[in-house]
């Protein structure tokens, strides 16, 4: 088997169907499987995975093993050359998988490869591509000085070589995975995929980065939230540090301090966003169970001709393939406030994120 695409879900049941009627769209030419494994959902995830994709490989942990250890269950079962950890609350196109596999088969001495992540309003997210989280630029996170963290030197529709991936999208041969033993489980929240990148490098294989495939991934990492978040930032990197560095205690000391400060200097997330006064409607026909939930009429267009502000686009799957998707998202122009929701096939559903804050909202109708 050439690819395995392994996914991990944790209550996110409209995101994991779209991920995955992405995922299906993907591997049509290629001798693949799709392994979702979760983390003991409270929602009806594994009910939707076994009415609605039977063949997929479900594995449902007893317990909620985090990140890392949960991957590792799902990789030891799969049969793929490759591999790719793919979070569930993304969209892939068509052409994602055959693009990457090419590439891959291309290149000697290969770890993991990266792609362009946009968010749900087309926004590229920067974490697509990471430096080492050396001790100062670590501390300079924390207080949300961001500039040395991401891997600026390369533009983001670029193919180059980057040391560090964000797990949302990480894709490799499973080889490789099984040489360096995969996430450490040491870490439960953050870390593991820098951790596993790194390890890759100095294993002397090149991790690359590919700028000119793109995928939406919704839940965008976040500026510096609260308190917690910087503790457990610094509990993720005071793990990377013990393995992979001296002991450096002025570190220890200025993340402390990080800690403390780190409330003064993070970016507020209370962000307005406009109620619409447009929704427009892309697709074939009319959906009128859609219009009666939104309580609104829907323009139907056949295209995006001009971008307009105060305006939700609704794409519609069972009319634009995902790459097109991607692409009108992707095309946004960054000043227009127009926002995005995907109806998937066959899916009496619609979702969206109007900002890479957050994981985004799902609006349901009923098609009877």
């Amino acid at each position: 088997m050439k690819l395995s695409v392994i996914i991990l879900n944790y209550n996110v049941r409209y995101f994991l169907e779209l991920c995955i009627k992405s995922v299906e769209a993907a591997l049509i030419h290629i001798d693949s499987e799709i392994i979702v494994i979760d983390n003991l959902s409270k929602d009806d995830s594994c009910a939707m995975v076994k009415h609605q994709f039977p063949k997929i490989k479900l594995i449902e942990n007893s317990e909620n093993y985090g990140f890392s250890k949960g991957n590792n269950i799902a990789v030891k079962q799969a049969k793929g050359a490759y591999i790719c950890i793919l979070n569930p609350d993304t969209v892939v196109a068509e052409d994602t998988f055959v693009t990457l596999l090419k590439f891959s088969e291309e290149k000697k001495n290969l770890g993991i490869v990266g792609c362009r992540l946009i968010d749900g309003q087309g926004r590229f997210l920067p974490e697509s591509k990471r430096q080492v989280p050396t001790p100062d630029v670590a501390i300079k996170k924390m207080l949300g000085l961001t500039s040395s963290y991401y891997a600026k030197e390369l533009n983001e529709n670029s193919i180059g070589p980057v040391t560090v991936f964000v797990g949302a999208f990480m894709f490799l041969r499973k080889s490789v995975y099984e040489e360096v033993k995969g996430f450490d489980e040491d870490y439960f929240m953050y870390g593991e995929d820098i951790d596993l990148s790194y390890k890759i490098s100095q294993a002397g294989y090149d991790n690359m980065y590919y700028g000119a495939a793109s995928i939406i991934h919704y839940k965008g990492e976040s500026t510096l939230k609260d308190h917690v978040y910087a503790k457990r930032f610094y509990g993720a990197m005071q793990i990377f540090y013990s393995k992979h560095f001296k002991s450096n205690t002025a570190f220890d000391a200025l993340v402390w301090l990080g800690i403390k400060l780190a409330p003064l200097f993070q970016k507020s997330l209370n962000h307005k966003i406009k109620k619409n006064k447009n929704y427009v409607l892309l697709s074939s026909e009319i959906n009128k169970h859609l219009a009666q939930t939104l309580k609104h009429q829907l323009i139907l267009q056949s295209s995006i001709e001009e971008y307009k502000d105060d305006t939700e686009y609704i794409l519609d799957n069972n009319y634009l393939s995902f790459r097109s998707i991607i692409e009108i998202i992707s095309n946004t122009p960054k000043n227009c406030s127009a926002t995005f929701k995907i109806l998937p096939k066959n899916s009496n559903f619609i979702l969206g994120s109007n900002s890479s804050k957050s994981r985004g909202a799902i609006i349901s109708f009923d098609n009877n």
